[in-house]
């Protein structure tokens, strides 16, 4: 019979859970992980790694159309859209194994099935599983949001999932929704051949990012022929047979655009996330929620109730794995009283969207360090200034670097074109050892590399700009 009494519980087992349970057995806990579906999580099954094993087919194809410009000669270019989809479930398929070696590895003991609170450290398994722990973690995660009318049917109207493993390719799609999430399904699409048409509630592409970067990046895709329509709110769609047509509201007028304009093959909803904690017994067992339907936790991650804690997707923005990990870290170490602890702070999370060009950023944005009344200096550098991007041809986009003007601190940077959400983590390092002007100006970066920039944008902030 499975032993049934831990010391730590955890609910879930994508990034934030699996890697809570990982670090609670390092630290000496008898752990077990609960998981309805799949080891791994949305991340590693539906989203962060299938999505980028699909981009990366995408980015090779459209670099292949352009080989003349290195000098290469290549023929017949074309794709197998069954092996794209293939390579991409294969790589979450191994990943998701590596998960349960790891669990295995590190003695946690898995228990497949649906959990809900039960009495004061006691859980529910199933109809006949009860398992007791002094410490219990939810790391439910999130699902995707929609609204009246919009909602999926996983035949001309798509989540994610149904994007991730199309068996055709349509030749027109509308995403609705220019997240993370819409984007990069959006460049996917388009890469291949797809006629594209994102539609996004406010005004800008990628709401949360910088607006200059915004708009670099929505530039370069509308220059490879994506359409957009912002400020602009999809009302109604009407599922056909062959086709679907959108209804769109713009400031507040609906209107019926031309067909050529809003009817497509497939819709794809990237409208946000909603967090799952449906049958859990929350309220039965006293633990709040938020405005949003969010768990509510405390700067270590725990609940309203001692003794349960939430992590991840489940607790709140930013919905990221690696939030959810350095959650899943903290709370553990919290709870094995470790003396080197620190809360998390949000400022210090890395985001990153991977679309042609990518996008990434770290902290404030300008016009938020101006709402909070900072004096600021901001510093820019083109990638076609910098040697290496020339060479490589990836002369699209630009880094952006702020500076509080008092004090010198690092208080946001702002990437757009290649490879930036590698660069990014230059950055997140210098900001996490609160890393001033000066120090970043005396760093020596090596040449000829696309990090140089990093130094470019510090030195311009502060008038010492030299390749531009």
């Amino acid at each position: 019979m499975s032993q049934t009494q831990f010391d730590l519980i955890v609910v879930g087992a994508g990034p934030g859970g699996y890697v809570a349970a990982i670090r609670a057995a390092q630290l000496g806990m008898n752990t077990a992980i609960v998981e309805a579906n799949h080891l791994g999580g949305i991340c590693l099954n539906w989203g962060c790694i299938p999505t980028k094993a699909l981009l990366r087919s995408a980015e090779m194809y459209q670099q292949m159309q352009h080989a003349d410009e290195y000098g290469l000669s290549v023929e017949n270019v074309g794709f197998d859209l069954n092996k794209i989809v293939k390579r991409s479930r294969d790589v979450s398929a191994k990943l998701t194994a590596g998960i349960g070696h790891l669990l295995k590895k590190n003695k946690v003991q898995v228990f497949n099935g649906y959990a809900k609170l039960g009495k004061t450290g006691e859980l529910l398994v199933g109809d006949n599983v009860t398992l007791s722990a002094k410490h219990i973690i939810l790391a439910t995660g999130a699902r995707a949001r929609s609204f009246p009318g919009l909602e999926p049917d996983g035949d001309r109207v798509w989540s994610y999932k149904e994007a991730l493993v199309p068996e055709q390719m349509p030749k027109s799609l509308l995403v609705i929704g220019s997240g993370a999430i819409g984007i990069e399904f959006a460049n996917f699409y388009h890469a291949l051949g797809c006629e594209v048409t994102v539609v996004e509630a406010m005004n800008q592409i990628m709401p949360v990012e910088d607006v200059e970067i915004a708009q670099i990046a929505q530039k370069a895709m509308k220059k490879r022929g994506m359409k957009f329509h912002l400020s602009t709110k999809v009302t109604g769609l009407d599922r056909q047979a062959d086709k679907v047509l959108a209804t769109l509201e713009k400031d507040g007028k609906t209107e019926q655009l031309s067909p050529e304009k809003i009817s497509v093959d497939k819709v794809i909803t990237a409208v946000g996330v909603i967090p799952n904690v449906e049958n859990l017994n929350l309220s039965e067992s006293g633990v709040s929620l938020d405005e949003r339907g969010f768990i509510e936790i405390d700067d270590y991650c725990q609940t309203s109730v001692p003794g349960i804690y939430a992590i991840g997707d489940v607790a709140g923005a930013p919905c990221l794995a690696h939030k959810a990990s350095h959650e899943g870290i903290l709370c553990v170490e919290k709870i094995a009283a470790k003396a080197d602890v620190h809360p998390m702070d949000k400022s210090m999370i890395p985001g990153c969207t991977y679309c042609f060009p990518q996008v990434a950023s770290i902290g404030l944005t300008e016009q938020a360090a101006l709402d909070k009344g900072l004096e600021i200096k901001v510093g820019r550098f083109p990638f076609q200034a910098n040697g290496k991007a020339i060479a490589q041809g990836e002369t699209e986009g630009m880094i952006k670097a702020i500076f509080d003007q008092k004090t010198g601190e690092l208080l946001g940077a702002h990437l757009v074109g290649s490879e930036v959400t590698e660069l990014i983590q230059g950055f997140a390092v210098a900001k996490t050892m609160e890393t001033t002007e000066e120090e970043l100006m005396h760093t020596i970066f090596p040449h000829p590399t696309l990090s140089e920039m990093i130094h470019e944008s510090v030195l311009d902030a502060y008038g010492r700009g030299i390749h531009i």
